[in-house]
Formats: structure tokens, C-alpha cells, sequence
């Protein structure tokens, strides 16, 4: 086996948390080695957010921000005072990538391009003299004793005085995400939690739902229900597919979900008026109706309906021609509109795998990473970043601040 020259890093995965590792200790002056297996860095990066890329959430009280990672806020308070949300902002924006926040306090590029922010991290490690090769998998972590010693890629070994390992999750596999580190780092002695999809969409058993694929509804309120028995509701924007349920809204009910899914028969209710009782609803059809009493009920539906939708939903009204007059539509028939629209029917049959997975779960226990400088407590040069640490997050920029956090830190110390 060939042995290359020494380098200061190796950063194993070209994706957020490893260009910004490798990006960073090459800007502290050290000789960086950036291994991708796929043909190009950051092939996530480039799709995230819809191609639009959620860089971060622009909640700059730490604490507040580290209420959304579960189990792990005790953990990350330290490396996220180190670099948090304000020093992402300073970050893309002195490099030439201005930020807009948006609903729910969600940080964009101004361009809402995921290319832009590649190329801002392109650049990064390019500008810091990083050596990336591409196409170059891994197929063992090499450590004597307590230490890595190198990495072995395409035949040869590279060795290093630091290794980074920031190879991803499950998410989105088609990416290079196949859950390669977990292996590795069970071989290292460390204790990981398998990965489950936690920020995926739901599959659904229901026709209309399915019928209208691309269709987004805004404020709406989904109610779930385990056996029929009321469990929670959310509200926020819902996205239909040709399976089923996405959106953030549902993103983030998904990992709630499994659970019920878990324990019985799942489905549940969506709102499409929130913000009205049946009554007022009721009051608001009424006047439509009287508005336009000669006009055919599908026609009039629609304007009550959400955009898109009205005539899949009024075909759920069992013996409601859609096409008779409004004139005719008795007392029994409208409380029916009304009831549909407070109540559209949904059942959930799984959650969607790990290829339609915004995050997953799973990862190293937090107990075993000094996650002040993210070094493995169990050897003293490995560190460890982004998805492969064991932490909950919903959707919103918290997954991709966790890698930037956790790759600047990481570079900074390794």
C-alpha cells in the first residue's frame, strides 16, 4: 500500500459540517486534506431547503436556540456561545452572501440559492488552501491504541496528526448520506444510537390527498389522533404530494408520529380554518352563498375552499352533486361544507424513508464527545461533527447551524 506525505487534517465528508472543518483549520494555517467519495463536495448542500437552503435560525438568544435540540441543549451550550447563530450571519455575510429571515425566524440567502452557499464554501476551503479529492470513499479508519492514525482511501493511507469525521447520516442517501461513520465509529469503541428518520414526510392511504400533488395550504391545523383518541395538533404550512403529507408543519410532527405509529392505528384531521369556530365558518358560507345563489356549487366551493383544492374536498360529501345550484342546497348540505372544511379526513399509514428524510436521528452519544472542541473521548485526535452526533432537532436552520457550529469547532481544535 502506497503512504502519502503526512498532513495536520483530514476531514472524511464534503458536506456542510466538513468543508466548514476542513475550511477553517486550513484558515489557522494547517495542511488540510478534504476526502469526498462522491464526484463533487456538497451534493446535500445543494438541494437543501428545496434547492433554497435554510442556512440558520435567527434566534441569537443561545439558550432560546438551544431549547430546540432536546436532550442535547446541556450539551452544545458551550460550542454554540464559540460560534453560534451570529457568527454564521458574520460568516457568509463578509463573504459576499447577504442573509434574509423569513416566517418562523428561518435564514436564507438573500439569492435564495443552495448553490450560493456552496460556493461561499467552496471557496472557504479552495481560498484556504485545502487539498479535496473527490471521488475518494473510505474504507477504513486506521488507530493504534488510543489515536487515528491515517484513513485508507482508494488503496492508500493517508495519514494524519487529526482526523474529522463529518460523513453525514441517513438522510437523503442518493447525496453519499449511506451511514458510513456509524460503522466506523463503532469499530472505534464509541456507542452509537441507530438513525431513524426524525424530519420526513408522512405517507397517507388517502386518494384526494394524493390527487393533489404540488398543492401548498397556508395556517392550516392538523389534529392527530392513536385510535381515535386525540394525541396533539400543530399548525403551519402543508404541503400534498402523490404519497402524501409534507411542509413544515408536518416535518415536524413526524418524529411525534412515529411514536403513535408505533401503538396503533394513526390518522387525523386537518383545518382549513384555524382560526374560525363552526359557527363563524358556518356565518362565512352563508354570506357567500347568499352572494351567489344562481351560481353552481362547485364554482362557489372553490372560493371557500384553500387554492386547489376545492373540488377533490367536495368530492369527499357523499351524494353532494357538485354541480347543482346553490339555491338548492339545503340546510343538512351546507352544515356537511362546513363540517368538511373544519375536518378534512387523513390516514397515516408510515412515515417516508430516509431518502425523502430532511434529518435523521441517531449518531454518537453526547457523553462520549468533549463537544466544547467536538474531540471523541475515546481518542484523543478523532473529532466529530454534524449528523453523526446523536441530536433531535426539528426543521427551520437548526440542522444545518448544528453543522456549521460543529464543523467550525471542530477545524478550530483539530
Amino acid at each position: 500500500m502506497a503512504s502519502e506525505e503526512q498532513y495536520d487534517v483530514i476531514v472524511v465528508g464534503g458536506g456542510a459540517s466538513g468543508i466548514m472543518a476542513a475550511g477553517r483549520a486550513g484558515e489557522l494555517g494547517k495542511k488540510v486534506l478534504l476526502l469526498e467519495k462522491n464526484r463533487l463536495l456538497g451534493e446535500k448542500l445543494k438541494i437543501t431547503g428545496g434547492g433554497r437552503c435554510n442556512i440558520t435560525n435567527a434566534e441569537f438568544d443561545i439558550r432560546a436556540l438551544l431549547k430546540n435540540y432536546g436532550d442535547a441543549e446541556q450539551f452544545l451550550y458551550s460550542s454554540f456561545s464559540q460560534f453560534g447563530v451570529k457568527e454564521t450571519f458574520n460568516f457568509f455575510e463578509s463573504h459576499g452572501l447577504p442573509l434574509v429571515v423569513q416566517a418562523k425566524k428561518r435564514a436564507f440567502p438573500k439569492t435564495e440559492k443552495a448553490l450560493d452557499v456552496f460556493k461561499v464554501m467552496e471557496h472557504y476551503v479552495r481560498d484556504n488552501g485545502v487539498v479535496v479529492k473527490n471521488m475518494s470513499p473510505v474504507s477504513k479508519i486506521v488507530s493504534v491504541g488510543n489515536k487515528v492514525e491515517g484513513v485508507i482511501s482508494n488503496g492508500i493511507l493517508y495519514k494524519a496528526k487529526s482526523v474529522v469525521l463529518a460523513t453525514g447520516g441517513i438522510s437523503h442517501p442518493e447525496t453519499g448520506s449511506t451511514g458510513d461513520g456509524f460503522n466506523w465509529l463503532n469499530a472505534l469503541g464509541h456507542t452509537t444510537v441507530p438513525p431513524t428518520p426524525t424530519i420526513v414526510p408522512l405517507a397517507v392511504a388517502d386518494r384526494w390527498i394524493k390527487d393533489l400533488p404540488g398543492v401548498s395550504i397556508e395556517s392550516m391545523k392538523i389534529t392527530f389522533f392513536l385510535d381515535s383518541k386525540k394525541r396533539f395538533s400543530k399548525t403551519g404550512k402543508i404541503l400534498f404530494t402523490h404519497f402524501g403529507l409534507s411542509g413544515p408543519l408536518i416535518l415536524n410532527s413526524a418524529k411525534d408520529v412515529d411514536g403513535l405509529l408505533r401503538s396503533g392505528v394513526v390518522t387525523a384531521t386537518i383545518d382549513t380554518y384555524p382560526d374560525l369556530d363552526i359557527g363563524d365558518l358556518e356565518k362565512k358560507v352563508i354570506e357567500l352563498f347568499d352572494a351567489n345563489k344562481n351560481k353552481n356549487l362547485k364554482n362557489v366551493f372553490r372560493e371557500v375552499a384553500p387554492p386547489g383544492t376545492g373540488d377533490r374536498i367536495l368530492s369527499l360529501i357523499d351524494g353532494l352533486d357538485p354541480d347543482k345550484k346553490i339555491n338548492s342546497v339545503i340546510v343538512e348540505e351546507r352544515k356537511k361544507i362546513v363540517r368538511i372544511l373544519k375536518s378534512l379526513p387523513v390516514t397515516i399509514t408510515s412515515l417516508m424513508g430516509s431518502d425523502r428524510a430532511v434529518a435523521a436521528d441517531g449518531g454518537v452519544v453526547l457523553d462520549e464527545v468533549d463537544t466544547k472542541t467536538m474531540r471523541s473521548l475515546k481518542l484523543d485526535n478523532l473529532f466529530i461533527t454534524g449528523d453523526l452526533l446523536h441530536i433531535n432537532r426539528p426543521s427551520g436552520g437548526y440542522s444545518l447551524q448544528l453543522c456549521w457550529t460543529t464543523g467550525y469547532i471542530a477545524g478550530s481544535n483539530a
